[in-house]
C-alpha cells in the first residue's frame, strides 16, 4: 500500500470518528442554546438524562437548566455558568472546567473523575462555592479552587488504591478555600491538602489518611472521629479544634509534634 494511500484512508477513517463522536450527543450546540433562549427560572429547559458528550459549550449559561442525570463527559464547559444549577449523578468525567461556575450548584451524587481544569487560555480555577456535593465522586487538581461552604459529605475524594490507573492519581486540593465544607464522613484519603484554609469545617467521621495537610489551618474545625493516620501534620493549625480527643490515628500521624496546638 502506497504512503498516500495509507493517509488518505488514515484521514477518511478519523473523519468518521469524529462524524460518529459528534453524531452521539442527543443535542447539537445550537439546539441546546435555542432551548435555553426559551427558559426562564419559572420554565426550566430540562437536559436530563440527555448525552451531551463531547461538545464544546463554553461560555454557556445554564443557570435555567435542568441537568440531572446528564452526560457531559469530555465536554467543554469553559466560563460556563452553573450557579444553582440541578446537576445531580451528573457525568463530568474528563470535562474541561477552567473558569466553570458551580456556586450553589446541586452536585450530589456526580462523577468529577480527571476533569480538566489546566491548560489553555483560561487560567481560573472553578467556583464550588455554597456547592451541593455529598456522595460526589472526584479526582482533581483544584490548587487554590474556592470551595466554601460546600456540601461534600460521604463524598468519594480519595486515591482508590485497588485501581492502579487511578492509583497514579490524586486529588490536589492545596491552599484551598475549604473553610466551613462539611466533610463528615467523606474519603479524603491521600489528597493534598497543604496550606489549605479547613477554618469551621465539618470532619467529623472523614477519612483523611495519608493526607497531605502541612501548613494547613483547622481552626474551629470539628475532627470527632476522624482519621488522620500517617497524615502530615507539619505546621497544621489546631487551636480551637472541637473533638481532638476523639480523633483516630494521631499516634500514627506524622508530625503531630510540629503541629500548632
Amino acid at each position: 500500500m502506497s504512503r498516500r494511500l495509507f493517509v488518505s484512508l488514515c484521514s477518511a477513517l478519523l473523519l468518521a470518528l469524529s462524524t460518529e463522536v459528534n453524531l452521539a450527543a442527543d443535542l447539537s450546540v445550537e439546539q441546546i442554546r435555542d432551548r435555553l433562549r426559551a427558559a426562564s427560572a419559572s420554565a426550566l429547559a430540562d437536559l436530563s438524562g440527555k448525552d451531551l458528550s463531547d461538545l464544546d459549550l463554553s461560555g454557556i449559561d445554564f443557570r435555567h437548566a435542568r441537568l440531572q442525570g446528564t452526560n457531559l463527559f469530555a465536554s467543554k464547559l469553559v466560563n460556563c455558568d452553573f450557579r444553582g444549577t440541578d446537576l445531580r449523578s451528573a457525568n463530568l468525567n474528563g470535562a474541561w472546567l477552567m473558569g466553570a461556575d458551580f456556586s450553589r450548584a446541586d452536585l450530589s451524587g456526580a462523577s468529577l473523575l480527571s476533569v480538566v481544569v489546566l491548560g489553555g487560555q483560561v487560567k481560573k480555577m472553578p467556583i464550588f462555592t455554597g456547592a451541593r456535593m455529598s456522595g460526589v465522586k472526584m479526582i482533581a487538581d483544584l490548587p487554590g479552587a474556592d470551595l466554601a461552604g460546600a456540601d461534600l459529605r460521604d463524598a468519594r475524594i480519595g486515591v482508590n488504591i485497588k485501581n492502579q490507573g487511578m492509583g497514579q492519581m490524586r486529588t490536589d486540593l492545596s491552599n484551598a478555600n475549604l473553610s466551613g465544607v462539611n466533610f463528615a464522613g467523606a474519603d479524603v484519603s491521600r489528597s493534598l491538602m497543604t496550606f489549605a484554609n479547613l477554618r469551621n469545617s465539618n470532619l467529623r467521621g472523614a477519612n483523611f489518611s495519608l493526607v497531605k495537610l502541612a501548613g494547613s489551618d483547622l481552626t474551629g474545625a470539628d475532627v470527632t472521629d476522624a482519621d488522620f493516620t500517617e497524615a502530615d501534620l507539619q505546621g497544621v493549625n489546631l487551636r480551637g479544634v472541637v473533638g481532638l480527643d476523639k480523633a483516630r490515628g494521631l499516634d500514627r500521624a506524622q508530625n503531630f509534634d510540629k503541629a500548632l496546638r
